[in-house]
C-alpha cells in the first residue's frame, strides 16, 4: 500500500504490539502509553489516585474532582456499566469536574441489572477523556513517593500525537495551589431539594417540604447524596450558589447552614466564602461543613490549610471519632487539609485520620458549629458516619424544639 508521498506504509504483523491510542504525559516529561476510552481529544489536570473498589460513577461525577485526572488503583473499572441514577454532580447536564481518568484493564461489557450504558459511551457523553492499559500500581507509587503531579491526557483513535507539544503543555500547567475551582461547579441560582435516600425496592424517595428544619446548603460543588441524607433526616433543604451573601442567607431564616464539599484550593475560594461563613457563625446559626466546607470553616476561624502530598482519595480510610473513641471506615476526597495547630482554642479536634494523623473534624465550644473532612454521606462502612447528620439535626433542634417535626424514619 502506498501513501500520498510514495513511501511504502508498513503493515504491522499479527504479533506486533498495537499502536497506542492514548497518552498520559506528566509534567516532568514522562510519557505513559495506553489505549483511549471515552472522549477523544486532550484534557489536562492534576493526577491523583483513588483506592475505592466500587462507586466509580459517583467518583467520576463528584465535583470535588474538578481540575483533576483520576487514576483508579482497582483494575476492573466499568464492569458494572453506568446508569442515570448514580450521579453526584448536582447539574443534570453532561458535565463533571473530572478532567480525565486512568484505568488499568480494558473495560468489559457491563454486567449489572441497573446498567443502562457502557462506560465508554457514558464517558463520551460526559466529555471525559480516558486511557486504559496503564500500570496504575506504578503510577500510584510514583504519586505516593513524589506527590500529585500535573499531566495532559490525550486520546486519538489514529494514535497521532505531537509528543513535544503535549510535554510543553503539561509542564506549563498551573499548580493546584491558588486555584479557585468552585465557580464552574456551583449552582447558578437557588433551588429546593426534596429527594431522599435510595431504597432497593423503590429507588430514591421524596419528602414534602414545609414541616422540617430549614437548611440552607451553600453549594461549593455539593454531592447529591449529601442533600438526600439531609432531606432524609427531616430537613427542608434550599441550595444556594457559593457567592450568596450572609444577608441573603439570613433572610431565608434558616435553622441551620450546611457548607458543602468542593474542589480547588480552599484559601482561593476563601476570599469570598470566609467572610460569609464568619458572619453566619457570628449569628450563631447551627453550621455543619463537609470536606471543602470543613476547610473553609477552619479558615473562617483564623486557621490555615496546607497542600497534601498525595491527598486522601478512596472509600477505605480509617478515621477516629475522638468524642466516642470509635473508628469509622470513611470515604475521602481531598488534597488540602486543615492545620490543627493553627486553630484557636475554641476549635476542638474531633476526628483524626489513622493513616497519617491529619485533621478530619472539628467542633466549636463557643458556637453551634462543627465540620468533618471526610464524606459521611458515602457508604464505605457502609453507614459508619451517618450519625453526623443526626448530630446536625440535634444541634438545630436545640434552638427550636417546639416547632420541628421528627425526621422521616
Amino acid at each position: 500500500m502506498l501513501q500520498d508521498d510514495g513511501a511504502t506504509a508498513r503493515v504491522p504483523a499479527p504479533w506486533a504490539e498495537p499502536v497506542p491510542t492514548a497518552l498520559l504525559v506528566l509534567a516532568d516529561g514522562m510519557v505513559i502509553e495506553g489505549f483511549g476510552i471515552g472522549q477523544t481529544g486532550i484534557a489536562d489536570g492534576e493526577v491523583c489516585f483513588n483506592t475505592a473498589m466500587t462507586g466509580y460513577q459517583e467518583i467520576l461525577t463528584d465535583p470535588s474532582y474538578s481540575g483533576q485526572i483520576v487514576t483508579f488503583t482497582f483494575p476492573h473499572i466499568g464492569n458494572t456499566g453506568t446508569n442515570d441514577e448514580d450521579l453526584e454532580s448536582l447539574a443534570d447536564a453532561p458535565a463533571s469536574g473530572v478532567r480525565g481518568t486512568v484505568v488499568a484493564s480494558a473495560v468489559t461489557n457491563p454486567s449489572n441489572w441497573r446498567s443502562s450504558r457502557h462506560l465508554d459511551a457514558w464517558l463520551k457523553a460526559r466529555g471525559i477523556v480516558g486511557i486504559t492499559g496503564v500500570d496504575t500500581r506504578a503510577l500510584t507509587a510514583l504519586i505516593r513517593d513524589n506527590g500529585m503531579i500535573n499531566a495532559v491526557i490525550a486520546n486519538d483513535p489514529d494514535g497521532s500525537f505531537d509528543r513535544d507539544a503535549l510535554k510543553a503543555r503539561a509542564a506549563a500547567l498551573a499548580p493546584m495551589e491558588g486555584l479557585d475551582l468552585v465557580p464552574p461547579v456551583t449552582s447558578t441560582q437557588a433551588s429546593d431539594w426534596s429527594q431522599t435516600a435510595w431504597d432497593v425496592k423503590v429507588g430514591y424517595g421524596s419528602r414534602a417540604a414545609g414541616q422540617g428544619l430549614k437548611v440552607v446548603a451553600i453549594d461549593y460543588g455539593v454531592k447529591r447524596n449529601i442533600l438526600r441524607l439531609l432531606a432524609q433526616a427531616g430537613c427542608d433543604v434550599t441550595v444556594v450558589p457559593a457567592t450568596t451573601s450572609a444577608e441573603a442567607i439570613m433572610a431565608m431564616k434558616p435553622d441551620g447552614v450546611f457548607l458543602s464539599n468542593g474542589p480547588g484550593d480552599p484559601a482561593a475560594t476563601g476570599h469570598y466564602a470566609v467572610p460569609v461563613i464568619r458572619a453566619l457563625l457570628d449569628e450563631r446559626v447551627p453550621t455543619f461543613g463537609i470536606c471543602l466546607g470543613h476547610q473553609l470553616m477552619g479558615l473562617a476561624l483564623g486557621g490555615r490549610t496546607v497542600k497534601m502530598a498525595q491527598g486522601h482519595h478512596g472509600a477505605n480510610h480509617p478515621v477516629k471519632d475522638k468524642t466516642t473513641g470509635k473508628v469509622e471506615i470513611v470515604s475521602m476526597n481531598h488534597g488540602f487539609a486543615v492545620d490543627p495547630a493553627s486553630l484557636p482554642a475554641t476549635a476542638v479536634e474531633t476526628h483524626v485520620s489513622l493513616f497519617d494523623g491529619s485533621n478530619c473534624g472539628l467542633t466549636l465550644t463557643d458556637r453551634p458549629a462543627f465540620s468533618v473532612q471526610h464524606h459521611p454521606e458515602a457508604s464505605p462502612g457502609p453507614r459508619d458516619s451517618h450519625y453526623l447528620f443526626e448530630r446536625f439535626v440535634a444541634l438545630m433542634r436545640a434552638g427550636k424544639p417546639e416547632t420541628v417535626s421528627p425526621p422521616s424514619p
